[in-house]
């Protein structure tokens, strides 16, 4: 269900979230995930069931260790002793959405009219590649000049590096972006903690509503 965090009336940006936020497909949300779990078990020479309990279980002890936070898949495998420039790398041979994700008619027409008043940028935790794959795939590219990725600042979402890069590159200052996003403590609570909006989105029915909201703010 959407949730607005904070919605100031000045924005003058919108910084998205893509995977689960500008589409909702869940084959390709695993996919993205166990894709990477896959090369992680070829690297510590295990059974696939073994690497999937291995980051399950990381996962439960994070959260109980963070306040129940969670944690990026690629901040969780340094732990594991695989830096984000090898998941970097996986990711961009392993993901093509093209397989799962198709043109988003919708989605197109609420972004024309997101356009005409606010500037657009993506910030993931995927790398720029298959990330403009995926805006590809939904035919939503031309309304994103600029993807900041995971090989941007090196840095996974919560970090502040790659929400700052956003606000850089748009020319614009935090408390005048909303960001949009399916994840808290991805796309939330770091941006709230920067003095931007924040909106939390359960998939691309939720941004569909974007319009209707931003106009009534």
């Amino acid at each position: 269900m959407m949730k607005i965090y904070k919605l100031e009336n000045d924005v003058d940006s919108i910084i998205f979230d893509i995977d689960s936020t500008l589409y909702t497909n869940k084959e390709y949300a695993f996919e993205q995930i166990d894709c990477q779990i896959r090369e992680f078990a070829k690297e510590r020479n295990c059974s696939v069931e073994e690497a999937r309990k291995k980051v399950a279980d990381f996962r439960i002890d994070w959260a109980k260790e963070h306040n129940n936070q969670k944690i990026s898949l690629g901040n969780l495998l340094t732990f594991f002793g695989i830096p984000i420039e090898k998941s970097i790398e996986w990711r961009k041979s392993l993901l093509e959405p093209k397989i799962f994700l198709h043109k988003d008619e919708k989605l197109i027409e609420i972004l024309k009219i997101l356009e005409k008043n606010y500037k657009l940028i993506c910030v993931t935790n995927n790398p720029i590649l298959p990330a403009r794959k995926t805006l590809e795939a939904l035919e939503i590219s031309s309304f994103f000049n600029n993807i900041i990725g995971l090989d941007t600042c090196y840095k996974s979402k919560p970090a502040k590096e790659p929400f700052l890069k956003a606000c850089e590159l748009l020319d614009t200052v935090p408390s005048r972006c909303v960001s949009v996003g399916d994840r808290y403590d991805m796309d939330i609570s770091l941006p709230l903690l920067l003095g931007m909006s924040a909106i939390l989105v359960d998939g691309v029915e939720d941004v569909y509503k974007l319009p209707n909201l931003m106009h009534n703010k």
